[in-house]
């Protein structure tokens, strides 16, 4: 049987070799026949902890890891140890910069 791999975004990243990835699909009002969106959080193993919060990653379909983890990333972003600081201190420049040229 094929395992299922399903696509999201990671919402949390609090904890170790843990994120919470929401998926989300579009489905029809019954009724109404308008598209809704739904979503879902799954918890999925992330070993080396190399995703933050807002990467979008696929998942798949694993064994009970846990308790609630039955999911594994496959993949996502370019990963580099230091690009959650990197991101940081570019903006810290940035704003740096601006100030010093508005004076």
């Amino acid at each position: 049987m094929s395992r299922r791999i399903l696509q999201g975004v990671v919402v949390s990243d609090a904890c170790d070799k843990t994120v919470i990835v929401r998926v989300e699909r579009r489905v029809m009002h019954p009724i109404y026949k308008k598209f809704i969106t739904r979503s879902k959080k799954y918890a999925a193993h992330d070993a080396h902890n190399s995703y933050r919060v807002g990467d979008v990653v696929r998942i798949e379909e694993s064994r009970p890891l846990s308790k609630r983890k039955r999911w594994v990333v496959l993949e996502g972003p370019e990963a580099s140890p230091g690009r959650r600081f990197a991101e940081r201190g570019s903006g810290t420049v940035l704003a740096a910069e601006g100030a010093e040229g508005a004076a």
